[in-house]
């Protein structure tokens, strides 16, 4: 995980006029909470802003009024139709700090020939060091046959991470196609 940087100023304008007017002007409406402090509200530039939060759990430092804060994305609200970045939220993090992040899971591999592969579950929780969250976990189903199982606790989870997810959550399950199984049927 890279860490990125960014400089934002304080805000003290609320409401949907004033977002509309940080928006008009380039520039992102953001809340830096956590730790027991008062949120912070602030702007960040639009450009550099949106490059940084491209991938999951983005660590970013951000230095407002000559403060840096180390926050990571929690929550980006965008427009459901236009797709733009309307609001994001920070969580404020410490290194050595664990904390509770979704993390995407990527399938690797072939599965034996003529399986169908169905991934259940999209994302799962982990506990990790707030400097070092992984981008994603992999699940390698090389080989894997029709009826075979993939469950939380059987993956292979990144160092100094542990699983928040319930380890009986399907991952991936294995079938036979639906056509294969409908000829067998239909044999009988």
């Amino acid at each position: 995980m890279t860490e990125l940087n960014l400089t934002g100023e304080a805000r003290n304008e609320f409401g949907k006029g004033a977002a509309r007017r940080i928006r008009r002007a380039k520039q992102i409406p953001a809340v830096i909470y956590g730790h027991g402090v008062a949120p912070l509200h602030i702007v960040l530039p639009e450009r550099e802003t949106v490059r940084a939060i491209r991938g999951a759990n983005a660590l970013l430092t951000v230095t407002v009024d000559g403060v840096e804060h180390l926050a990571l994305v929690k929550d980006v609200q965008k427009d459901p139709v236009l797709q733009i970045v309307e609001h994001i939220d920070l969580l404020t993090v410490q290194k050595g700090e664990k904390v509770d992040v979704d993390v995407p899971v990527v399938i690797v591999g072939e599965p034996a020939a003529s399986v169908v592969v169905n991934q259940e579950t999209m994302t799962i929780s982990l506990s990790a060091d707030a400097t070092n969250v992984p981008v994603h976990v992999e699940v390698d189903i090389a080989g894997r046959t029709a009826g075979a199982h993939i469950h939380a606790s059987d993956l292979v989870l990144p160092a100094n991470s542990e699983l928040v997810t319930e380890g009986t959550a399907l991952i991936v399950h294995f079938a036979e196609p639906a056509v294969a199984a409908e000829a067998e049927a239909a044999a009988e």
